[in-house]
């Protein structure tokens, strides 16, 4: 059984995390007050203290708290910290009185997609709150009613004295609460029509776009504003852009969130990921002094070159002092030598032997990587998906097979909800059909095969599917996994279905990671004994699979480590699915011809379920094969840009060091 203890979050090497903390400081260009954390966990801790300790200072004065309480994945950590210390440290909520920002319309209250269900799961149900203190926008009201209906939440907000504390989130249009772009600074709480972004983005969660609701009831912007204290969060690269917008750009209605910029007592709270975009994580130098790192000088080197349109060689001492970058030509030298430094570190990055050479191969002048003195090598690719090991690193898999390596592929969990139920039904039919061409069936198959079909035919819109076809749908993704693992020349017997537990409820929301996910992780680590190791760090996959297999294998190496063979283990993050790594943080880059990014595509085909129209394709509308196809391409392009080698495409690798913190 493995330690129960969290493990140190993930940083890799190419991450220029910790080289200095220019991003812990705050510039001119941030018109809200804004903290940014090292990671994720930090934020929610923080906010999560901040409640209690003003429900404490409440209760002390014998007066009520009211809370703005907000939905979706970004709260949902906060709410876990509450709930611990109401069991762990006697917090009381008897004093506190809630009003929920919005509610999809119409909507149940005991539908899967209820903010009010969402609120009794994660908060309500585990704490002594009064129920009559709980306020959230009711789905039901009769359309005629809703006007005074939401009069009379503002006037419920009013006689509770106002809000204390208003948390929030913000969508990828800038939006909080349901606000989208065009509300205006002093909209209340009100009907409003969702935009096609949002609904979008919340199609997870309703098993389809289009059974997401249309409209929703939402406070406005001006009873946000009114709250005494407003604290908004925001976690992921999927929220950078957006999250920049509101802070440092203008006060705007096409960015609902930027109006907190006038709020006397905003205060924003983000992850690393998400203040990417932020001066004092993009281009600190413009307003700091900075200690310039090596991961630093790369960075605003390659930001250099990109924003003057040059390759690194041919950039100047003007285009230096120009730009912001006079310290760092006092610092590191002349803009030569930059140059020639950060072009040769990234040309180093260039490999097409993501295995290392064998040693007939090696001519000299090679770089020769750690653990090149073994080879064929025994490699571990861990998709957390059946899919992500092509979608992300398909071309550099296939690489690893043509050169001789023995190839391992550990698909983490089924992705039993990602497959339609008309795919379901056909696979079902095909089954009956063939048991009986082939005699096979009998009344214990005819009775599973009505069971599958008469609840598929029957199925409403957003039901969480029987255990048995969540095992059918789970069989089918099994299937392509293996077609595609055959394609790409990995044995049957090395791909490995882990099914990992914390997966399975039939819903996009999970259970949280548990032992039993760890040590399957742990146990196929100590089988295969690999002296490499790929694993997914794209964590902007919007469903957060991807950052709880991360995990679960952060957690599981913990455990191994220490173990004989694990000191010579390569362990290398790819991305792909969601998002790219940025050229500056990449530590290997594989090179693919015509032909292999061909070969690459085939291999995602043979993910049938998952073509032409996935059923959770998130806020990215190409096809998974079109997103590999044209980030590879695009990676490819940069490196030509700043005047290095032209290739077709390039899949990109960031080194982890299984120490370090994660961002």
């Amino acid at each position: 059984m493995t330690s129960s203890a969290a493990p140190p979050p993930l940083t890799s090497h190419g991450s220029d995390v910790g080289s200095g903390d220019h991003w812990m400081h705050p510039t001119p260009a941030e018109r809200i007050p804004t903290k940014v954390h090292a990671r994720a966990s930090d934020v929610s801790v923080a906010v999560a203290g901040e409640i209690a300790d003003l429900i404490r200072a409440r209760a002390t004065q014998g007066m009520n708290c009211v809370l703005g309480l907000a939905t979706g994945s970004t709260p949902t950590r906060v709410y876990d910290e509450l709930v611990r210390m109401h069991r762990e440290e006697g917090l009381s909520f008897a004093n506190v009185i809630t009003f929920n920002l919005d509610e999809y319309y119409p909507m149940n209250p005991g539908e899967l997609q209820s903010y009010r269900r969402f609120m009794d799961e994660y908060l309500f149900n585990h704490v002594d709150i009064v129920p009559e203190n709980i306020h959230l926008p009711d789905g039901t009201i009769p359309p005629e009613e809703v006007r005074d209906y939401c009069d009379r939440y503002e006037a419920a907000i009013r006689e509770a004295g106002g809000i204390d504390l208003q948390l929030l989130g913000i969508g990828r249009t800038g939006h909080i609460g349901f606000n989208e772009p065009g509300s205006g600074r002093d909209s209340r709480t009100r009907l409003i029509a969702l935009d096609k972004v949002t609904r979008t983005d919340a199609a997870s969660d309703f098993f389809g776009e289009e059974n997401v609701p249309a409209r929703a009831i939402t406070m406005g912007v001006g009873t946000i504003l009114d709250a005494h204290r407003v604290v908004m969060l925001a976690f992921g690269e999927g929220k950078a852009g957006v999250v920049h917008e509101a802070i440092e750009g203008e006060v705007t209605p096409t960015i609902a969130a930027s109006f907190l910029q006038e709020h006397p007592n905003a205060r924003v709270h983000l992850d690393l990921a998400a203040a990417a975009e932020l001066t004092r994580c993009k281009s600190p130098w413009i307003s700091q002094d900075i200690a310039w790192t090596e991961a630093l000088t790369r960075k605003a080197t390659i930001w250099l070159a990109r924003k003057v349109g040059k390759p690194i060689l041919k950039l100047t001492r003007e285009d230096y002092n120009e730009n912001h970058l006079q310290d760092l030509l006092a610092e590191r030298g002349g803009a030569y030598d930059i140059n020639l430094e950060v072009f040769r570190t990234l040309q180093k990055t260039i490999t097409g032997w993501p295995g290392g050479k064998p040693e007939s191969r090696r001519r000299e002048g090679d770089i020769v990587r750690s653990g090149d003195d073994v080879f064929p090598k025994r490699v571990l690719i861990f998709s957390p998906h059946p899919d992500d090991d092509v979608i992300s690193m398909g071309g550099t898999l296939l690489r690893l097979v043509d050169q001789g390596h023995e190839v391992h592929v550990a698909y983490q969990v089924s992705g039993s909800i990602a497959v339609f139920d008309a795919a379901a039904l056909r696979f079902a039919d095909f089954a009956a059909d063939f048991n009986a061409t082939f005699g096979l069936d009998g009344e214990r198959a005819e009775a599973f095969e009505d069971r599958i079909g008469s609840f598929l035919l029957g199925k409403s819109p957003g039901e969480v599917d029987s255990p048995e076809v969540q095992k059918l749908k789970g069989l089918i993704r099994r299937g392509e996994a293996r077609a595609a693992g055959r394609y790409c020349g990995v044995p049957d017997g090395n791909l490995h279905f882990l099914d990992m537990p914390f997966y399975e409820t039939g819903r996009v929301k999970k259970k949280p990671l548990s032992d039993d996910d760890i040590d399957i992780v742990m146990d196929l680590l100590r089988r295969v004994r690999p002296h490499e190791v790929y694993a997914a760090g794209d964590l902007s996959d919007p469903h957060g699979t991807h950052r709880t297999c991360l995990d679960a294998i952060v957690r599981a190496w913990q455990e191994v480590r220490e173990d004989d063979w694990a000191d010579r283990t390569s362990i290398w993050l790819y991305r792909g699915a969601w998002q790219e790594w940025d050229v500056d943080r990449l530590e290997m880059a594989v090179p693919l011809s015509p032909d292999e990014l061909k070969r690459k595509i085939n291999a995602i085909y043979k993910h049938e379920s998952q073509k032409d129209k996935a059923l959770f394709p998130g806020p990215d509308a190409r096809e998974f094969w079109q997103r590999a196809e044209q980030r590879n391409r695009n990676t490819a392009r940069i490196f030509d840009e700043l005047g290095l080698a032209e290739y077709e495409a390039i899949e990109a690798f960031v080194r982890w060091d299984g120490h370090s913190p994660l961002d």
